[in-house]
């Protein structure tokens, strides 16, 4: 792929674009219906009985901080793009709704909801899914850190073995077609925020190309430490450096209209779910604007799915079902909906209020508009600055941790993976994200990724359907477990229970009957 990029971008775009589109015509039902599937199966693992359970032994302990640990799934899953789409993608929404009327009152809360919808709970349900499976079975019953590990431990038959092996192959590619394609979108948003402090060409290949070797040369650095002190130390760096600028742009913008925005967001966000999380628009013609944003958005989660998930997985180890669940869905999620509704909110108060003609920025080059909400707030040169730092080091952040994946994934799932196979992917990285480099077009970079991912959407739901198989069993024996342990345990010396006669009241005046509410 980085040879057909380097050589041919316009057709490699083209090519990834048409395939894409085939599929999505006949089968968006299916993407929509499984990430919406998926969602529902995180809720209830964690809400459920099966939530008691623990990545590990029964005993085990979490590894890192619970801080540490959000800091880092975090960082891994999504840091650079909230940074990318942040103001963009209300922005877009509002000017150019799927239906109804554009640049209203109505069409911003709907940007919003459509926003959030992108990138909540649905986004964070495939992560935690994907994570999950990985976790349990590798922690619990010795499985090997690979897509294929639970076909294996579970299924049994001739076609296992193949579908496996299809599985470990099919996760490295969506592993680093999505990540070639976020250094690549992280890359060009540099290249505009450099174009405007320093006034560096925006469109120049060759300071593209400079960034791109200065990012490889730094995550490779990263890379070649360990995980706790490499992508621990980035992580807790980048999300208070993060945690800063929002709290900034809060309290120098509409401070007021951003909270009430971020309130009525997520109101309007878990109102719209149930609806929104099934909806194909059968009787409208967006003019492919599901296709371009929601089937877009999910399988790009999809695609981020095995690398983030191992990723996820590997830093959970000891953490039960119901905080794993807890912790990857609904904490990321309400800090991606304030997130948006701190960014995009200051960007459509200065479109509806303030300064008219931003959306039109925004429509031209979505990599500006960031630095453009910025001219509206003060310090906007220190705050581009530092929005440049927090994007580099956020796309460090993801390349590292993708380098530590692939790199176990090439090595039969070793949780410490040799140091020149992270290396030697980290090579092959820069060199993909090289080719889509030349492309200079967001969509075909979209589709590219998304080409890489829709395969393991198939694989993800045999992986769910693995582990719906062994949970029960799982269950019922920690349950046998726990009720020894009690048996065997003694009351402890002068609390023995008094004897008490069978037909004893349980109280004085008391005749309400053991299991009633008293009226």
């Amino acid at each position: 792929m980085a040879t057909w990029g380097m050589l041919a971008p316009s057709d490699l775009a083209e090519t990834a674009a048409t395939i894409t589109h085939t599929i999505f015509a006949s089968l968006d039902w299916f993407f929509m219906g499984s990430v919406t599937a998926f969602l529902l199966l995180t809720l209830w693992l964690g809400l459920g009985r099966y939530g008691r359970l623990r990545l590990g032994g029964p005993d085990e302990k979490p590894e890192f901080t619970t801080a540490s640990w959000l800091s880092m799934l975090f960082s891994a899953g999504m840091g650079v793009g909230i940074l990318f789409w942040g103001v963009a993608e209300p922005m877009t929404h509002y000017v150019a709704p799927p239906v109804g009327s554009a640049e209203t009152a109505h069409a911003a809360r709907r940007a919003m909801v459509l926003t959030n919808l992108h990138w909540g709970l649905h986004a964070w349900s495939v992560y935690c899914v994907g994570a999950l499976v990985l976790g349990y079975f590798a922690f619990r019953r010795g499985g090997k850190w690979l897509a294929g590990a639970p076909l294996r431990l579970v299924f049994r038959g001739s076609w296992v073995n193949p579908v496996a092996n299809l599985a470990d192959g099919i996760a490295v590619i969506a592993i680093a077609f999505g990540v070639a394609g976020s250094l690549v979108m992280g890359a060009m948003q540099l290249q505009t925020g450099l174009n405007v402090t320093l006034g560096w060409s925006a469109d120049s290949a060759g300071v593209g190309f400079g960034i791109l070797a200065v990012l490889t040369v730094a995550y490779m650095l990263s890379a070649a430490t360990s995980l706790d002190k490499g992508i621990q130390l980035l992580s807790n760096a980048n999300v208070a450096l993060a945690l800063l600028l929002l709290v900034f742009v809060l309290l120098a913008g509409p401070t007021g209209f951003l909270l009430r925005s971020a309130a009525t967001a997520l109101g309007d966000y878990l109102s719209a779910l149930p609806a929104l999380s099934l909806s194909l628009y059968p009787y409208r013609d967006t003019g492919g604007w599901l296709e371009a944003w929601t089937l877009t958005y999910f399988i790009w989660w999809i695609a981020w799915a095995p690398f983030v998930g191992i990723f996820i997985a590997r830093i959970s180890r000891g953490r039960t079902i119901r905080e794993f669940v807890l912790g990857v869905t609904l904490t990321p999620t309400l800090l991606s909906i304030l997130w948006f509704a701190v960014f995009g909110g200051t960007g459509l108060h200065a479109e509806m209020t303030d300064s008219p003609g931003f959306a039109s920025v925004v429509a031209e080059d979505v990599t500006l508009a960031l630095f453009t909400l910025y001219e509206t707030l003060p310090g906007s040169t220190v705050l581009t600055g530092v929005s440049l730092v927090l994007i580099f080091v956020f796309l460090v952040t993801s390349a590292d941790s993708a380098t530590f994946v692939l790199g176990m994934l090439s090595s039969a799932g070793s949780l410490d993976p040799p140091r020149t196979q992270k290396l030697g992917w980290g090579v092959g990285l820069a060199l993909m994200a090289g080719g889509l480099l030349l492309a200079r077009s967001i969509d075909a970079v979209r589709a590219v990724v998304v080409l890489g991912a829709i395969p393991f959407t198939f694989i993800l739901v045999l992986q769910v359907v693995a582990l719906l198989r062994v949970l029960p069993g799982d269950l019922a024996d920690e349950l046998a477990r726990a009720a020894a342990e009690d048996e065997a345990d003694p009351p402890p010396d002068g609390a023995s229970m008094p004897e008490t006669a069978p037909d004893a009241p349980a109280s004085d005046g008391d005749d309400t009957v053991a299991g009633e509410v008293p009226a």
